[in-house]
């Protein structure tokens, strides 16, 4: 079975509830206009038009059939994850996106949801994540910056997810936002094109030196887009290491304790990552439907994996080892 590990889902339930639930949502905005519909949190700026096709199953399941995927792990998309909100509000954000997702997919078995969770309270984030697992999520999908536009994932205050995530041996799903904090990232889209990249280096990069990896070793952190930079720079990571031995964490050990997905696009990179990582800690990722993911997926690891046993693991294995799919996941196609 070739498990998508890295998709992105927005649940109708959420549109067709939210008017009724707003009075719960103060500080959240569902806008549509001539636009679209866009979403944005305590007055800051909406965001970009959600696109239909993150909540066009039917779409979604052509494209699977096409690209011979049969099961496919979803989060929500990370505009949408309120990470500005205040903590209270947040805490019902993050229930009511999970509920959503839970309703609209209770009968797909072809898709496992990733929760999200509250990160800008870290016994709020634990305690969701506690009841995500409990209520059949394959893991959550957290975003790089828990402050919304700003924070870090290595903050004290967020160790009570990090002990939760690792208590329950919890796939954690890290992505970058779509605000990186650059301004030259303005001018040909730069924000997909680099951005991403740069935004997941930094934040991973501060988990390596904290020690959080080492600190929180039952938790499952998945960097998505092969891991960004940080495959190709540890080297670099190592040697900062070395010369500052005696305040940081090693970042090679806290490598190897990464998993990433192989959405790298290029047949060369895909075999870089799998050398460098591992074929234990490499899966299958499309980051569809957005138009920066990859139309076909397999075809870099059809080009670059030719040992069956490792293709094995990269398109499945790796996935039901690290995720909790659904458990009726294989009658799903």
């Amino acid at each position: 079975m070739i498990i998508d590990i890295h998709a992105h889902y927005l649940p109708h339930r959420l549109f067709d509830r939210f008017e009724a639930e707003r009075d719960r949502f103060p500080g959240v905005q569902l806008v549509r206009d001539d636009k679209g519909v866009r979403i944005g949190f305590v007055g800051k700026d909406l965001s970009r038009p959600i696109m239909p096709k993150l909540s066009d199953l039917g779409a979604r399941r052509a494209w699977m059939d096409a690209n011979a995927i049969d099961h496919q792990l979803v989060g929500t998309w990370m505009d949408a994850t309120g990470y500005e909100l205040p903590d209270a509000e947040g805490l019902a954000w993050s229930r009511f996106v999970n509920a959503c997702m839970l309703e609209n997919l209770g009968d797909e078995r072809r898709f496992t949801p990733l929760a999200t969770v509250p990160l800008q309270n870290g016994r709020d984030a634990a305690t969701v994540l506690e009841e995500a697992m409990a209520q059949g999520f394959g893991g959550a999908m957290i975003g790089t910056l828990p402050k919304g536009e700003s924070g870090n994932l290595d903050s004290p205050d967020l160790d009570p997810f990090w002990e939760a995530a690792s208590r329950l041996n919890a796939a954690i799903m890290l992505h970058p936002m779509f605000v990186c904090g650059e301004p030259r990232l303005g001018d040909y889209d730069l924000i997909n094109a680099i951005g991403r990249v740069v935004d997941t280096s930094i934040a991973v990069s501060r988990l390596l030196f904290s020690g959080h990896l080492l600190r929180y070793p039952g938790a499952r952190l998945v960097l998505s887009h092969g891991g960004a930079a940080l495959p190709f720079v540890l080297g670099r990571l190592g040697r900062h290491y070395e010369h500052h031995g005696d305040k940081y964490a090693d970042p090679r050990k806290g490598f190897e304790a990464l998993y990433f997905d192989a959405l790298v696009f290029d047949a060369d990179s895909t075999s870089y990552l799998i050398d460098k990582a591992g074929s234990d800690r490499v899966m299958l990722g499309s980051d569809m439907p957005f138009p920066a993911g990859d139309p076909h997926p397999l075809r870099p690891i059809d080009a670059a994996v030719k040992d069956e046993a490792v293709r094995r693991a990269v398109l499945e294995e790796n996935a039901r080892r690290v995720f909790r799919l659904r458990p009726d996941c294989a009658l799903g196609r």
